[in-house]
């Protein structure tokens, strides 16, 4: 039964993340927004509630270090495996945006900001009040990003869609298929998790492995199935927008949220090689991003530091 639920739920995550990159593509056409803003906020939130629900629930529960560990796994999942996938499977990757330039900052600060929080062992709620501040900063530079943009990818596919007479637009039709794709990936998320754990628990996989890594994998599958639709699309920019959006949201929102519904005492020493293989695929990020090396080797080096991560968690069993 857990396996046909396991299906269903992935079924359920894969047309929702359809639905997200149509209309997603929608309301950049109609509004001259590039893909990469439309990624980086409407997806990327969206993409994260799995994220904020888990990490919320855990805080309640006094489970701290649950919570910030599956913000640390998400993290880390977000960009060695989607990314690494994206850039495997992508045909051509040729973004028009200068990620270096305009978004290495935003990548790399939260993780920073994070790290000096918990050098106290604890993230307190002044802490998530900051962390909120920073998502705050960071839309009102995506929205004056996004005033006038308009890039030639968008006004080539706008005559792709006017030409098959699919450009007519509409709030009535959009929002609903939206909030409707929304809910099947949140959903289908959460079926997949709760699924994948009662599969894990009946072959005997520990309690921690289940919390940490299936938690956390489980929550960055949306941010996976759309990070790979938007490529197989040739949506790499949105795909990209994403995961920073995501790693953002996932760092200050969840973070910042779950903070405030409840203090989060953590202690660095039990965590010290995740947060470090957090710190060390960001700056991988920066240093992709920067030499625009969007190609195959990339994603390989960053299978291989997920590698290394999954390898150490597994030996802590």
């Amino acid at each position: 039964m857990e396996f046909i639920i396991f299906i269903v739920s992935m079924a359920a995550l894969i047309w929702g993340a359809d639905m997200l990159i149509e209309e997603s593509e929608r309301i950049a056409l109609r509004f001259h927004i590039s893909e990469f803003v439309i990624g980086a906020t409407l997806i990327a939130i969206g993409t994260s509630l799995p994220e904020m629900a888990a990490s919320i629930s855990a805080s309640l529960e006094g489970k701290s270090q649950m919570a910030v560990a599956n913000v640390i796994g998400s993290n880390i999942f977000n960009i060695a495996m989607i990314l690494g996938v994206i850039f495997i499977i992508a045909k051509s990757i040729n973004p028009d945006r200068d990620f270096f330039a305009k978004d290495s900052y935003w990548a790399l600060v939260p993780i920073m900001v994070f790290v000096l929080m918990i050098l106290d062992g604890e993230i307190s709620r002044f802490d998530g009040i900051l962390l909120l501040l920073l998502m705050g900063a960071y839309i009102l530079f995506l929205l004056s990003e996004a005033t006038g943009l308009i890039n030639d990818q968008l006004e080539e596919l706008s005559n792709e869609i006017e030409e098959e007479g699919k450009a007519t637009f509409a709030w009535s039709k959009t929002l609903p298929l939206l909030l409707l794709g929304f809910i099947l990936v949140v959903v289908g998320a959460n079926f997949t998790i709760e699924s994948a754990s009662s599969i894990a628990t009946s072959f005997g996989v520990s309690e921690w492995v289940i919390g940490i890594i299936m938690l956390s994998l489980g929550t960055s599958l949306p941010e996976l199935i759309v990070g790979v639709t938007a490529a197989l699309k040739n949506r790499v920019e949105m795909a990209i927008g994403n995961i920073i959006g995501s790693n953002m949201a996932n760092t200050t929102i969840v973070l910042g949220v779950a903070a405030l519904t409840r203090p989060m005492d953590f202690e660095l020493e039990t965590y010290i090689f995740d947060v470090s293989m957090m710190i060390v695929v960001t700056l991988m990020l920066v240093f992709i991003t920067a030499n625009r090396l969007y190609n195959k080797p990339a994603g390989i080096s960053l299978l291989i530091a997920l590698a290394l991560f999954m390898e150490n968690t597994i030996s802590k069993m």
